[in-house]
């Protein structure tokens, strides 16, 4: 197995794959806990790789929750733009191998897509955030 060297003053290129779900539990105050908050630290100081479907999950969440009053416009804008601002990575893996490497990977293990997907993104390098109910 290959060796990740760290050098003195550099930050790892990506710190963790991160889900929606961790996400939304940070924008939502009574969804965060002590382990999201650290999960976000990391972010904030290392970035984190994403599946392709993040942005549209997220900002689908949030659209959802002002539809049914959990949250309003400007709120679901502010975390936009605060989630704008994290040094995010999009895995172009993510959509690529959707319909052929992941479906079989679902078929084979009975997981979800989805989860078969961050499996994929992390690809064994990275931990993955991911918050299940």
């Amino acid at each position: 197995m290959g060796r990740v060297e760290i050098f003195p003053g550099r930050r790892p290129a990506v710190s963790l794959v991160l889900d929606s779900s961790a996400t939304l539990a940070w924008i939502y105050a009574d969804e965060t806990t002590d382990a999201v908050r650290r999960i976000f630290e990391i972010v904030a100081e290392n970035g984190a790789v994403v599946p392709a479907i993040w942005r549209l999950d997220v900002a689908n969440s949030l659209t959802v929750a002002v539809g049914r009053r959990r949250i309003d416009v400007g709120l679901r804008n502010a975390a936009l733009i605060d989630l704008a601002m994290l040094d995010i990575t999009t895995d172009p893996r993510t959509d690529a191998y959707g319909w052929t490497t992941t479906l079989n990977l679902a078929d084979r293990f009975g997981l979800t897509l989805y989860d078969c997907g961050l499996s994929g993104v992390r690809a064994s390098a990275f931990p993955t955030s991911r918050i299940t109910g």
